[in-house]
């Protein structure tokens, strides 16, 4: 379809400009409220008093029914909030009588369906065992969004079970929410697992959303849909009412369309959380305001690696990474080229490992969370239900490692408590920390991943690239920025540093950002090849 006809179609679906924009009029007079708007920017407007958090809210809203399910049908929505006019409105009247509850007053926020929320919409991992379930508590993290006034606009489709349950899945399939559909190119994968969250921010569904990381989930949809994403050191965030893969890697972090937005983000979610035990030291190392350390300058005299070893994915891909790397060095970086790291390939097989036993363990820990709610409690429960449902939750890729993580023991047992040993020292001991040690550095840099593929239920991903493993295995944290486009299709570049090093990469991605402005918006092409047909 050519893309004049293609955006007639959108047009006809909804409020919605060739750019992708829709607005409204609202607020003070004179004044427009538009989607696709960063979330610092969001905050002041609201701040002024131009817009409302009600006309926020309803521009937000028209946006996902007109997209989502219609137009170009991105099913990265599982549900609108259907409270979010009410929640608006008792914003609204907050600010008036009382003043903002913090920097997020009335700013549109949407959060991946692994996360837990005590209101109408339900929490399901995108898996029909748990659909229509309400969890009975808010996550820890969604207390702090709302406690920083931020309305839960609507809650995102995923990779089901955050991309767990089989080596053949589709990423951003769900049972509950069908394929998630990258913005860039409509054919090809938003990649997972947090695919609806990163669609959602790309699509101007909301002004920022909050992903969760195990291996990727965070980095690599926001570099495949052409966003900032920050995968945090792990207990910085609290996961507690997060449903889990593993205890020693999972995390949640902003997914935004600026290092401002993300910075503004984590500041607001970081945190020590009585619940979870690996947030003991988040106090310590967090801090209020993260924007603080956006400093157009940050790159001047700072030391970063480029891990060659992440490199080869895709030739165009490597000539925009080395064009990048030679804009770091305009920018005042000092680069070290190559950083060699032996055991960069050699945690795979620990790596899956540890996630089957933890995944086995805290499943059946967050059920009992559910009580009565839901109908499964354990993973050999869901593999049941899965076998009694396979026409609609197996009918696309199996449950192949569901099935490994059943027939492990308990994390007592001498095989997991050598994996997880070997990969604290092969990732983060003779990895991530011996190479910023050697060469003094203060970041390492890799393409974010290569180019996304092409959506194939059948085959399942076909991944090419990838460097979230080392920070991912490590517990450190990863930075990924929009470092522009092959073939239409968004690529992302990466910092990796040391334990709590956030206020680092941040400045180092903000610099970056302002110096190259990369990021375009999506324009919902059904194919990476329309433009020169």
């Amino acid at each position: 379809m050519k893309r004049r006809r293609f955006l007639g179609k959108l047009a006809a679906a909804g409020s919605v400009t060739a750019l992708g924009v829709s607005s409204a009029r609202a607020g003070a007079p004179g004044s427009e409220v538009a989607t696709g708007i960063p979330a610092t920017e969001q905050a002041r407007q609201l701040a002024s008093g131009h817009w409302t958090a009600r006309s926020v809210a309803e521009v937000h809203l028209r946006r996902i029914e007109a997209l989502n399910r219609r137009g170009p049908s991105l099913r990265a929505i599982l549900l609108p909030n259907p409270d979010a006019p009410a929640l608006a409105d008792a914003l609204d009247q907050e600010r008036k009588s009382r003043g903002p509850r913090g920097p997020l007053h009335g700013v549109p926020i949407v959060v991946k369906d692994n996360i837990d929320t005590a209101d109408r919409m339900p929490t399901t991992a995108g898996s029909l065992a748990l659909a229509g379930t309400f969890a009975p508590r808010d996550a820890f993290l969604l207390h702090r969004l709302r406690d920083a006034g931020a309305l839960l606009i609507a809650k995102a489709n995923l990779s089901e079970w955050a991309n767990i349950r089989s080596p053949r899945s589709s990423s951003g399939w769900s049972a509950v929410g069908g394929q998630t559909r990258n913005p860039y190119a409509l054919d090809r994968s938003p990649s997972g697992s947090s695919s609806g969250s990163a669609v959602a921010v790309a699509a101007g569904f909301c002004a920022a959303a909050i992903g969760t990381e195990t291996d990727g989930s965070i980095v690599s949809p926001a570099s495949a849909c052409s966003l900032v994403g920050l995968k945090p050191t792990v207990g910085l965030i609290s996961r507690s009412g997060i449903i889990p893969i593993s205890r020693t890697q999972d995390t949640a972090g902003p997914m935004t369309r600026t290092v401002a937005d993300a910075a503004l983000l984590l500041g607001v979610l970081a945190g020590t959380d009585p619940g979870d035990p690996e947030t003991t030291e988040s106090d310590a190392h967090r801090h209020a305001d993260y924007t603080r350390f956006l400093d157009r300058d940050a790159l001047r005299g700072a030391r970063l690696g480029v891990i060659r070893g992440y490199f080869g994915a895709h030739p165009e891909v490597d000539a925009l990474m080395e064009r990048q790397l030679s804009r770091l060095r305009d920018l005042g970086a000092i680069l070290v080229d190559p950083v060699t790291i032996p055991t960069l390939h050699r945690f795979g097989d620990a790596e899956f490992e540890v996630l089957l036993y933890e995944l086995k363990d805290g499943l059946s820990r967050y059920l009992a969370t559910r009580g009565d709610r839901v109908s499964v409690h354990s993973l050999a429960d869901i593999i049941a239900f899965n076998k009694r449902h396979a026409d609609r939750e197996l009918r696309y890729f199996g449950q192949e490692a569901f099935l490994l993580a059943e027939s492990r023991g308990p994390l007592t047992d001498s095989t997991y408590l050598d994996a997880r040993s070997r990969c604290r020292q092969w990732a983060r001991v003779e990895g991530l920390e011996a190479a910023l040690s050697a060469h003094r550095l203060d970041a390492l840099v890799a393409p974010t991943g290569g180019l996304p593929w092409l959506v194939d239920p059948i085959n399942g991903d076909s991944v090419s690239g990838g460097c979230s493993p080392l920070a991912a295995v490590a517990g450190t944290p990863h930075l990924t920025v929009p470092a522009g486009y092959v073939r239409g299709l968004p690529v992302g570049l990466s910092f990796m540093g040391p334990a709590w090093s956030e206020p680092a990469l941040l400045g180092f991605g903000h610099a970056f950002e302002l110096a190259t402005r990369e990021r375009r918006e999506p324009r919902f092409l059904a194919t990476a090849q329309q433009e020169e047909a």
